[in-house]
C-alpha cells in the first residue's frame, strides 16, 4: 500500500511543475512579445512638411503711440463775458468756419454802439476843424490872419485827425471782438476735447476745445537709431488694428533727432482715415522694405519649449528627433528658418509638442 501512496504524490508533484514553469521562463525572458509591441506602437499619427524656399519683403518691427497729426486749440478771444451757447461736444466732425460756441453779445454791442456814437463825433469835430484850416489858408493868401493863427488851425486839425483815428481803431477792435463772440472752428477735423462750459465767464486765450485737424492720425514710430538709415519717405507701414485687422499706412518722415535716454528716432506714419485706430492708442507694427528669399515652414511645426524653439524631425524609422532652431521673419502664417533645418529633411507640420526623443509615428499623406 505505502508505494502506490507514493507514485500519487509524485504525480501531483510533476503536475504542479507544469503549470508554474511557463510562468516561471515568461518572467526569466522579459516577456518579449509584450516589449515588442510597445516599441512598434506609433504615438502619434503626422503629417509631415519641408522647408522651401519663398520670396518675403523685409521687415522692420516697431511700436509706438497713434497721435493727432496736428491738434488746433481753439480758445477764447473774449475777456468778461459770459458763454451763452455751446453746439458741440467730444466726437463731432465739424468743418471749417463751422460755429462751435456763442458768448452772450449784448454788452458787446453796447460797447460798439457807444464808441459809433464816439466815432460820429469825433468825425465832426474833425470836419469842423479841417474847414477852420481850409479858411485860415485862403487868408494867409491875404496878411488878414497872423502866421501865429494859421497854426494853431493846423494843429488843431491834425489833433482832430489824430482822436478820429483813435476812435475809429477802437471801434473795429470791439467790432472784431464782437465777432469773436461766436466761436468757430479753424478748419475742418473732429472735436477731441472739450473744455467750454456753459455760463462761464471768459478769460482772455481760455481753452474751449481741442480739434483734431482734417480727422489725420499718425503712427509715431519708435525705431533704434541704427535702423533709421533702412526707411526712406513713401515707405508702407503695416499695423495690427484693434479688431485684429491690418492697417496700412505710409511713411511720412523721419525725425531728425534721437532722444539722447533712449537712442530712439520717431518715424512718421500717415494713417488712413476711418482705420478703426484712435489718438492715445500703443501699438505695434511692421515696416516692409525690399524682398529676400526665406526657407519658410508653417508656424504650427515650431515648438516652444524651455523658452527655446524646435522642430519635430521624423527619421528613415519614422522616429521623432527634436532639433533647436533659429526663427526670423513671420508672414502669412509661415516662419523663416534661420538655423537648424535643411530643404530635405522632413518635419512635423502640427502637434510635435505631443512627441518626445525616439517616439514613433504613423505618417499621413500631405493634404489628406
Amino acid at each position: 500500500m505505502k508505494p502506490v501512496k507514493c507514485r500519487r504524490g509524485w504525480k501531483r508533484v510533476a503536475a504542479g511543475w507544469a503549470l508554474v514553469l511557463p510562468v516561471v521562463l515568461m518572467s526569466a525572458c522579459g516577456q518579449p512579445a509584450s516589449e515588442e509591441t510597445e516599441e512598434t506602437r506609433a504615438v502619434l499619427t503626422v503629417e509631415l512638411v519641408s522647408p522651401r524656399v519663398e520670396v518675403w519683403p523685409q521687415v522692420l518691427t516697431a511700436s509706438g503711440e497713434v497721435s493727432a497729426w496736428q491738434e488746433a486749440i481753439v480758445g477764447a478771444e473774449v475777456s468778461g463775458v459770459r458763454l451763452q451757447e455751446t453746439l458741440v461736444e467730444i466726437g463731432d466732425v465739424v468743418s471749417k468756419g463751422q460755429l462751435l460756441a456763442r458768448y452772450n453779445e449784448d454788452m458787446l454791442r453796447a460797447r460798439l454802439a457807444r464808441l459809433d456814437a464816439a466815432l460820429a463825433e469825433a468825425e465832426a469835430t474833425h470836419a469842423r476843424a479841417q474847414a477852420d484850416l481850409d479858411r485860415a489858408d485862403r487868408l494867409e493868401q491875404t496878411a488878414a490872419v497872423s502866421r501865429q493863427v494859421i497854426e494853431d488851425y493846423r494843429t488843431g486839425a491834425a489833433v482832430s485827425a489824430a482822436q478820429l483815428a483813435s476812435v475809429r481803431a477802437q471801434r473795429e477792435a470791439q467790432a472784431l471782438e464782437l465777432a469773436h463772440a461766436r466761436v468757430v472752428a479753424p478748419d475742418d477735423g473732429v472735436i477731441s476735447s472739450r473744455s467750454a462750459t456753459l455760463g462761464g465767464v471768459s478769460t482772455m486765450g481760455e481753452e474751449l476745445f481741442r480739434l483734431v485737424r482734417q480727422n489725420r492720425l499718425e503712427w509715431r514710430a519708435e525705431l533704434p537709431a541704427d535702423a533709421m538709415p533702412r526707411l526712406q519717405s513713401g515707405a508702407t507701414a503695416e499695423l495690427a488694428g484693434p479688431g485684429g485687422e491690418t492697417v496700412t499706412g505710409t511713411l511720412r518722415q523721419l525725425s531728425p533727432t534721437v532722444n539722447p535716454r533712449t537712442r530712439n528716432g520717431i518715424a512718421y506714419v500717415d494713417l488712413p482715415v476711418n482705420s478703426g485706430l484712435a489718438a492715445g492708442m500703443y501699438v505695434s507694427g511692421r515696416f516692409l522694405l525690399t524682398s529676400s528669399e526665406a526657407l519658410a515652414l508653417p508656424q504650427t511645426a515650431v515648438v516652444l519649449r524651455d523658452g527655446n524653439q524646435y522642430l519635430v524631425r521624423i527619421d528613415d524609422q519614422q522616429r521623432a528627433r527634436r532639433i533647436k532652431i533659429t526663427t526670423g521673419r513671420r508672414h502669412a502664417g509661415q516662419v523663416e528658418i534661420l538655423e537648424g533645418a535643411t530643404r530635405d529633411q522632413r518635419f512635423v507640420k502640427a502637434g510635435g509638442a505631443f512627441l518626445s526623443d525616439g517616439d514613433r509615428v504613423d505618417i499621413v499623406a500631405s493634404g489628406s
